[in-house]
C-alpha cells in the first residue's frame, strides 16, 4: 500500500472515530430540540460533568470501569430529570429565548462549579482498553479509538431503533410534531419532556466518557459540544438520522482538513467545519435531512 493511500485511510479511520462521538453528542441536542424546540447550551457541561463523575468513581472508589459507567449513566438520567422537573417545566409557556438563556446560564454555572469540586488541571482518564495499538495493513488504530467507534455505533443503533419502534420513542416523535394533538390522543406530554431530557443527558454522559478515553479530562471538554453545532445544523435540527450523518461528516471533514491543510494554514482545522456549514446552508438552508418549512404570505 502506498504511503499516500495509507495516510488517507489513517485519516479516514480517525475521522470516523471522532465523528461517531460527534454523532452521539448531536443526537442529544436533537432529542431536546425535537421535544421542546430548545437548543440546550448546557449539553457540553453535562458531558464534562459525566466524565469527571466517572473518573472519580474509578479513582477514588476503585470501581470497575463498566460499573462506573452504569452509575454515571444513572447519574446523568437523574440530572436530566431534575433539570426538566425543577428548572424547565415551570418555564412552559414562556418565550423560547428565555429558556435558551437559562441553558446558557447553566453552562456558565456548571463549568466553575465542576472546577471547584474536581479541580482545574488536566487529568488522564484511566482507560480500560489495552495500550498497544492494532496495526492492520500499516494503518494504526488504538484500542480506545476502536472501542469508541464500536460503542458509539451501538448507541446510535439502539436509540435509532428506540425512536423508530418503541412506544416511548413514538410518543416522543408525536409530541415533538404536534403537542396538542398528542395530548388529546392520551400521550403524557410532561413525561415525554422528562424522558427527552433523561435521554439527552444519557447521550451526553456516554459521549463524555468516550471523549475522556481519547482526550485529557479538563474543563475544556465541554467545548467539544460547540463543534457539534455545525453537525446538527448540517444534518437538520429536527432529524436524529441527520445528527448521526452530520456528526460523521464533520468528524471526517475536520480530520482531513487537519491532516492535509493544517501544516500550511495553521488553525484552519478549527474553522473548517463552519466553512463547510456555510456552503451547505447556502444550498439547503434547512440542512441535509431537516424538515423544509415554507411560510406562505
Amino acid at each position: 500500500m502506498s504511503g499516500e493511500l495509507n495516510f488517507l485511510l489513517q485519516l479516514l479511520v480517525s475521522g470516523i472515530s471522532v465523528g461517531s462521538i460527534y454523532a452521539v453528542i448531536g443526537m442529544g441536542f436533537v432529542v431536546i430540540y425535537k421535544a421542546t424546540k430548545i437548543l440546550n447550551f448546557a449539553h457540553g457541561e453535562i458531558l464534562m460533568v459525566a466524565a469527571y463523575f466517572c473518573l472519580t468513581l474509578i479513582e477514588n472508589f476503585h470501581l470497575n470501569f463498566f460499573v462506573a459507567l452504569f452509575f454515571t449513566i444513572a447519574f446523568c438520567v437523574t440530572i436530566g430529570i431534575l433539570f426538566e422537573r425543577f428548572i424547565f417545566r415551570p418555564m412552559i409557556g414562556e418565550p423560547v429565548f428565555a429558556i435558551v438563556m437559562i441553558t446558557l446560564g447553566l453552562s456558565i454555572i456548571l463549568r466553575p462549579l465542576t472546577g471547584i469540586l474536581f479541580g482545574f488541571g488536566d487529568v488522564m482518564f484511566p482507560s480500560p482498553f489495552p495500550k498497544d495499538p492494532i496495526v492492520f495493513s500499516n494503518i494504526i488504530i488504538s484500542h480506545a479509538h476502536l472501542w469508541t467507534l464500536i460503542i458509539s455505533c451501538a448507541v446510535m443503533v439502539i436509540f435509532f431503533l428506540f425512536f423508530k419502534y418503541s412506544k416511548g420513542g413514538i410518543a416522543m416523535r408525536a409530541a415533538a410534531d404536534r403537542q396538542v394533538i398528542a395530548f388529546l390522543m392520551g400521550i403524557n406530554v410532561k413525561k415525554v419532556y422528562s424522558l427527552s431530557w433523561a435521554i439527552a443527558a444519557t447521550l451526553a454522559g456516554i459521549a463524555g466518557i468516550l471523549l475522556a478515553n481519547v482526550l485529557v479530562v479538563n474543563l475544556n471538554l465541554s467545548f467539544v459540544a460547540i463543534k457539534v453545532f455545525p453537525a446538527i445544523v448540517l444534518g437538520g435540527m429536527d432529524s436524529i438520522v441527520g445528527a448521526m450523518i452530520g456528526g460523521l461528516i464533520i468528524g471526517v471533514f475536520e480530520t482531513f482538513v487537519g491532516g492535509y491543510l493544517d501544516f500550511y494554514l495553521s488553525g484552519v482545522k478549527e474553522i473548517s467545519t463552519y466553512i463547510l456549514l456555510f456552503i451547505i446552508l447556502i444550498v439547503r438552508p434547512y440542512g441535509l435531512f431537516g424538515t423544509e418549512e415554507i411560510e406562505r404570505v
